[in-house]
C-alpha cells in the first residue's frame, strides 16, 4: 500500500517540478571555491529558461563533465532551481614513495595528475595504471601500485603513490612446438629473448619485452625464410606469467612449411626504354639455390638504386613468387615485377622527443627534405645517420599518409641519452704496459652536436694530454672544422731513445658524395729526440735535439662498412698524405693507403681482407728516424714494434723504414657459447715488409723481403672491459728480426 503510494506520488512530483514555467532564479550551494556564476556559466541554463528535463539533464551533464565536483543536486524552490554541490579537493602536494629503479621525474612526466589539480578518482586510477605500465616497460611485472590520500583542511588532499616495484620479471623458459628443421636450442639463439641464467647479470635479454617479442617472431620469420622455407609462419606467441609473478614462460608454436629450391628467376619491366636483363647482375639466387628472402630483398634494393640512377625516381619492384612441385622437390620461380610506383612527396618532416638537442642538428643529417620525392633508401639512411650520431638511445623514422595522396609526412621520434663523459681507463698490453687514461668529453655541446674532449693517457710506451674540439657544421653548412691542442712523449725502446711532441693541429672535412669525405689539417709540432743510449746507433745519435715540423695533409676516404667499429660486411678505401715544409725545419713528403673488404660467410662468421702501404722521402733531406715508419705490435702480429726492418746489426737498433706494406687476412667466428658472453676467435695471416731507410750506418742491414705469420686469437667483451689475446708465429723472417709469439691487452671503463 506504502510502495503504491510512494510510485503514485513520483508523476507528480516530477509533473510539479518540469511544468514548464519560466525559471526566475539560479541559487548555488555548497560551492567554496568556485564562483558560483563560474558554475552557472557551466550549466548553460539562464535565468527565464522553462523548466523541462531536456535543459536539467543537460546541465547536470555539464557539472560532471568538468571534474570539478563529486557531487550535484538540483531541486525547486518556488519558481527558482537550487544547485547544491560537493567540489572534488585539491591535490596540495603529489609524492612517491618506495620508487628506487625508476626516479620520481620519469614517474611525474608520466602521470597526469599535478599539485593545484583537481582530485578524482577516476585520474588517480588512469595515473596508478600508467606508472604500473612503465614498471612493465622495465621488466617488472610484480609492481604494485597504491594510492593513499591525506585529507587536509580547505578542501585539499595530499596524493602519495605508494610503490612496490618487485623483482625483475625473467623469461624462465623458452619452447618451440612444430619446429623439425631447426632444434629448440638452435632457435634458442636466433631470437634475441633469452633464458635466464648466471651470466646475464650484465644483460637484459633475460628480461620479459613484449616488444622484443614482437621482435622475435620476425626474427624466426627471417631465419626460416633465409632458410628456404618460404611458407614459414609463427602461428602465435605465448607468454605466460607465474603465479608469484617473477617469471614467464614463453612458447613459439610455428608452422615451418616446404622447403623450396629457386626455379627460373625472371625480370619484368613496364618503364620505357629500360632493358630488363641490364638488371640480371643484381640477381643472386641462381637455379638449384635453397630460396633465401634476404637475397631477394637485396636484389629489390640492388636493383632499386640502380635504377635509380637511370632517373627514374618513382619505382616499385614486386616480388611474385610461383611454388611448384618439380620431381616430388617443392621449387620457387621469382619474378621481379619492375613498374612506375606512386608519385609521393615529403609534405612535412616533425620531430619529437629531444628536449636537449636542437631540431636543426637532427635535420641536417637528413638525406631527403620537405618537398622531395619520397625514398624509401634515403629515408633508412637518414636514420643510420641520426643514430650514428651517438646522441640517442633510439631513433625511430617512420612514414605515415597524410589527407593527400601524394604526399607523407615523416615522423622522427628520439630518445635522448647522456652525451657527457666521464671515462677513467686502467689496462695492460704487452706491446705498451701497464695503461692509464682519463677522458672528459661532451659529445653534444649546447645540444649543437659539437664535440669537445680532454684526454690524459699513461703507459709503459708512452704519455698523451690533448685537447679536442670539433664543430661538425661549420657555419651551418656540411663543413667540419676542429682543432687539437698536444703533448706527447714516447719511448721508442726499439731505437733507444725518447721522443716527445708539444703543438698543435686545425683540421677541416667534408663529403664529396654520400660516403667519400675529405679531410684537410694542418699540424705544426716542436719535436725533441732526448734520452739518447751512449751505446744507440750512430745514425740515431746524430739525431738527438729538438726539431720543428710545419705540415698540411689530406685524407680521402670512401667508407661502405655496416660499422665503423665492428664490421661484418662492406668495404672501405682511404688515402692520406702529408706535405712538411711550410716552415720549420723538417721536409718530406708522405702517403699513405689504407683498405678493407669484410664479407659475411654466415650471419655469426666474417672474413676479412685488410692492407696498408706507405712510402716517405725526403725533400731535400734524410728522412729522420723518429718520422719513418716502424710496424709491428699489433700492426704485424707475430713481431715486436720495430721487430723487423731496417737495424744497425752492431746495437741491435731499429732505424726505421721508408718504404712499407701490411696485409691481414682473416676469419672471425664464435667459438659456441651463448653469445651473451661476447666471446669470438679468430685465426689470421699477416704478411708484408719494411725497408729503404735513409740512415747511413756501415753496419745496417736493409732487407725489404717479404715476412709472413699466421696466428690464432680470441676476443672477449668482458665485465672488466674488451680483453684480447693473439697467439702468432712467423713462417717467412730474417734473422735479424725480433718475434713476438704472444699479445695481451686488456683494458676497462668506470
Amino acid at each position: 500500500m506504502l510502495l503504491g503510494l510512494l510510485f503514485g506520488a513520483i508523476p507528480a512530483l516530477a509533473q510539479d517540478f518540469f511544468d514548464g514555467r519560466p525559471i526566475a532564479d539560479i541559487r548555488v550551494e555548497g560551492n567554496q571555491r568556485i564562483e558560483p556564476e563560474t558554475i552557472r556559466s557551466y550549466m548553460r541554463i539562464a535565468p527565464g529558461d522553462p523548466f523541462e528535463p531536456q535543459s536539467i539533464d543537460r546541465a547536470l551533464k555539464n557539472l560532471f563533465g568538468t571534474g570539478l565536483f563529486a557531487d550535484v543536486t538540483f531541486r525547486r524552490d518556488g519558481d527558482s532551481l537550487v544547485v547544491t554541490v560537493k567540489e572534488n579537493p585539491i591535490i596540495n602536494e603529489l609524492a612517491f614513495e618506495g620508487n628506487d629503479r625508476i626516479d620520481d621525474d620519469q614517474l611525474q612526466s608520466e602521470v597526469q595528475l599535478r599539485p593545484r589539480v583537481v582530485y578524482t578518482q577516476t585520474r588517480v586510477q588512469a595515473d596508478t595504471k600508467r606508472i604500473l605500465e612503465l614498471y612493465r616497460r622495465a621488466g617488472r611485472y610484480a609492481a604494485t601500485v597504491e594510492p593513499k590520500v591525506i585529507p587536509l583542511d580547505q578542501n585539499r588532499v595530499n596524493l602519495v603513490f605508494e610503490i612496490h616495484e618487485g623483482d625483475l620479471t625473467v623469461v624462465e623458459r623458452i619452447d618451440f612446438v612444430g619446429n623439425k628443421a631447426f632444434s629448440d636450442g638452435e632457435l634458442r639463439e636466433v631470437i634475441l629473448t633469452k633464458e635466464t641464467a648466471f651470466y646475464r647479470f650484465l644483460s637484459s635479454d633475460d628480461i620479459y619485452d613484449p616488444d622484443r617479442l614482437a621482435a622475435d617472431q620476425e626474427a624466426l620469420k627471417d631465419h626460416y625464410t633465409s632458410e628456404g622455407y618460404a611458407d614459414f609462419e609463427v602461428v602465435s606467441a605465448v607468454a605466460e606469467l607465474s603465479p608469484d609473478l617473477k617469471s614467464f614462460f614463453i612458447t613459439f608454436t610455428v608452422d615451418e612449411g616446404d622447403r623450396y629450391e629457386v626455379g627460373e628467376t625472371n625480370i619484368q619491366s613496364s618503364l620505357k626504354d629500360l632493358d630488363p636483363e641490364s638488371l640480371r647482375q643484381y640477381v643472386t639466387l641462381d637455379p638449384g639455390d635453397w630460396y633465401d628472402s634476404s637475397e631477394v630483398n637485396g636484389t629489390i634494393n640492388d636493383m632499386t638504386d640502380a635504377i635509380g640512377t637511370l632517373g627514374y625516381a618513382f619505382v616499385k619492384i614486386d616480388v611474385r613468387l610461383a611454388r611448384t612441385m618439380v620431381e616430388d622437390r617443392p621449387v620457387i620461380d621469382i619474378t621481379y615485377a619492375i613498374e612506375e610506383g606512386p608519385r609521393v612527396f615529403v609534405n612535412r618532416i616533425d620531430i619529437t622527443g629531444n628536449v636537449r638537442t636542437l631540431d636543426e642538428v637532427i635535420r641536417r643529417e637528413f638525406r631527403l627534405a620537405e618537398g622531395d620525392a619520397f625514398n624509401s633508401a634515403k629515408l633508412q639512411r637518414s636514420r643510420q645517420r641520426i643514430q650514428n650520431l651517438g646522441f640517442f638511445s633510439k631513433v625511430d623514422v617512420t612514414a605515415r599518409p597524410t589527407d593527400a595522396p601524394d604526399k607523407v609526412d615523416i615522423n622522427v621520434a628520439v630518445e635522448e641519452q647522456s652525451t657527457g663523459e666521464l671515462t677513467f681507463g686502467i689496462g695492460f698490453s704487452t706491446s705498451a704496459g701497464p695503461l692509464g687514461q682519463i677522458n672528459i668529453r661532451e659529445r653534444n655541446l649546447l645540444g649543437r652536436g659539437q664535440d669537445l674532449r680532454l684526454d690524459l693517457s699513461i703507459s709503459g710506451r708512452d704519455s698523451q694530454i690533448q685537447l679536442s674540439f670539433t664543430e661538425p657544421y661549420f657555419l651551418d653548412r656540411d663543413i667540419s672544422a676542429g682543432f687539437d691542442i698536444f703533448r706527447t712523449e714516447t719511448n721508442r725502446s726499439e731505437s733507444n731513445f725518447d721522443q716527445s711532441r708539444t703543438g698543435f693541429a686545425l683540421r677541416s672535412g667534408y663529403n664529396v658524395s654520400e660516403y667519400l669525405r675529405q679531410t684537410l689539417r694542418y699540424r705544426f709540432s716542436r719535436d725533441d729526440i732526448f734520452d739518447v743510449d751512449n751505446d744507440a746507433s750512430l745514425a740515431i745519435q746524430e739525431q738527438e735535439g729538438v726539431s720543428y715540423i710545419s705540415s698540411i695533409g689530406s685524407d680521402l676516404t670512401y667508407d661502405r662498412r655496416d660499422s665503423r667499429f665492428d664490421p661484418h660486411e662492406g668495404y672501405y678505401l682511404q688515402f692520406s698524405n702529408e706535405l712538411a715544409g711550410l716552415g720549420g725545419d723538417v721536409r718530406y713528403f708522405k702517403s699513405v693507403a689504407l683498405a678493407g673488404y669484410y664479407y659475411p660467410v654466415t650471419d655469426s662468421v666474417t672474413a676479412s681482407l685488410e692492407g696498408q702501404a706507405g712510402h716517405i722521402k725526403g725533400l731535400g733531406q734524410d728522412v729522420r728516424i723518429s718520422d719513418a715508419f716502424v710496424i709491428g705490435g699489433n700492426s704485424f702480429r707475430g713481431f715486436k714494434i720495430g721487430g723487423l726492418g731496417p737495424r744497425d746489426l752492431d746495437t741491435d737498433d731499429f732505424l726505421g723504414g721508408n718504404l712499407y706494406y701490411v696485409g691481414t687476412a682473416q676469419l672471425a667466428f664464435p667459438v659456441g657459447l651463448p653469445e651473451e658472453y661476447g666471446i669470438r676467435a679468430r685465426v689470421f695471416s699477416d704478411f708484408g715488409s719494411i725497408g729503404h731507410t735513409d740512415a747511413d750506418v756501415s753496419t745496417a742491414v736493409d732487407e725489404m723481403s717479404l715476412r709472413l705469420s699466421v696466428g690464432t686469437g680470441i676476443t672477449w667483451r668482458s665485465p672488466f672491459g674488451p680483453l684480447a689475446v693473439d697467439l702468432a708465429y712467423p713462417l717467412l723472417k730474417e734473422d735479424f728480426d725480433e718475434k713476438e709469439l704472444f699479445q695481451f691487452s686488456i683494458g676497462t671503463r668506470f
